[in-house]
């Protein structure tokens, strides 16, 4: 499956539009508390264990909408749009959400 930010893939036309499709993934409270225990993985200014919770949360959403797109019966997944955001108050919860264009392709 292709998947890509442009609204276009160079050189192949796009013959069908199938439909938005998106995935979302909600990371917990409990992740945020683990993070800050394991603040010691800061190295260079970078939180490690933080970067990849939010590497797993965005592959699982990018994931959710690749199989929505197949059961479109799409090739790909054109003008895709990557958010991130803080759900409810003082609550430690974030989403990770992604949305594109389902496409079949000639």
């Amino acid at each position: 499956m292709i998947i890509t930010t442009t609204p276009s893939i160079e050189g192949r036309r796009v013959a069908s539009y199938r439909g938005i499709v998106s995935g979302e993934a909600i990371l917990g409270a409990n992740v945020f508390r683990d993070f800050f225990a394991s603040i010691r993985d800061v190295v260079g200014g970078r939180a490690g264990s933080y970067e990849r919770v939010l590497r797993d949360g965005r592959d699982t959403a990018l994931q959710e909408m690749i199989e929505e797109a197949q059961r479109l019966g799409a090739h790909a997944i054109v003008g895709v749009h990557l958010d991130y955001g803080a759900l409810g108050k003082n609550e430690g919860m974030m989403m990770v959400s992604v949305s594109g264009t389902a496409v079949t392709l000639e």
